[in-house]
């Protein structure tokens, strides 16, 4: 197996597929009403009374494709997935035909108008924290170089109790990546953590409602 994390959280993804399908329970969610709660935050940084296009970065079996499909506004939808298992899987749910589409290749990415990840930092299996976190801002920063109106994202949370905490996944601290966000990328941050999971979701928009 590859020592780089995200190749090695690739595999643990693709497991989870072969195990449970293009189910909640395929991307590591505990059911489908956790799923769509962080769609919903998500989306938050959508403004949807205009066009608008999506990336949706590490798409897994392109759930999120279900959600926004029926948004008239929403212009193209690409979904981005380090798993092929993961892209295949989304392929073979969602038409490829018109506004949807799906790959495995970072290099195919174009810059949309909203970035969105939704749990992609949270499985580092026994990756050292010190790693996970770098590779956390070099992912950040990546999804800001790909959104030109703003990006999205979500990550367990600190404040969860910490005799439930796993080892094999991830925590940060919602004041501390709303403050960095704000001094690496715009100060216009929000952080949503009123709703019932052990997670937040950050909305980061640019100063003119849009970038480049």
């Amino acid at each position: 197996m590859s020592d780089a994390p995200i190749d090695r959280v690739a595999a643990y993804y693709a497991r989870k597929l072969a195990e449970h399908g293009p189910t909640p329970a395929g991307v590591d969610w505990n059911s489908p009403a956790s799923q769509q709660l962080r769609f919903e935050r998500l989306l938050h940084i959508c403004d949807r009374s205009i066009p608008f296009t999506v990336l949706d970065y590490g798409c897994g079996y392109g759930a999120l494709a279900d959600v926004i499909g029926p948004v008239e506004t929403m212009r193209s939808y690409t979904g981005y997935d380090v798993s092929r298992e993961m892209i295949d899987a989304a392929r073979a749910r969602v038409p490829g035909a018109g506004r949807f589409r799906f790959t495995d290749r970072r290099a195919d990415l174009q810059p949309a108008d909203y970035a969105l990840a939704s749990g992609i930092f949270n499985v580092k299996l026994d990756v050292p924290d010190d790693r996970w976190r770098a590779y956390t801002w070099d992912t950040l920063d990546d999804l800001a170089s790909l959104a030109r109106r703003g990006f999205a994202f979500n990550a367990l949370t600190s404040h969860s109790d910490v005799d439930r905490r796993r080892t094999d996944l991830f925590y940060l601290d919602p004041a501390l990546m709303f403050e960095c966000c704000r001094q690496r990328y715009s100060r216009f941050v929000s952080v949503l953590h009123d709703y019932p999971l052990w997670e937040f979701t950050i909305l980061v928009r640019w100063s003119d409602g849009a970038r480049g």
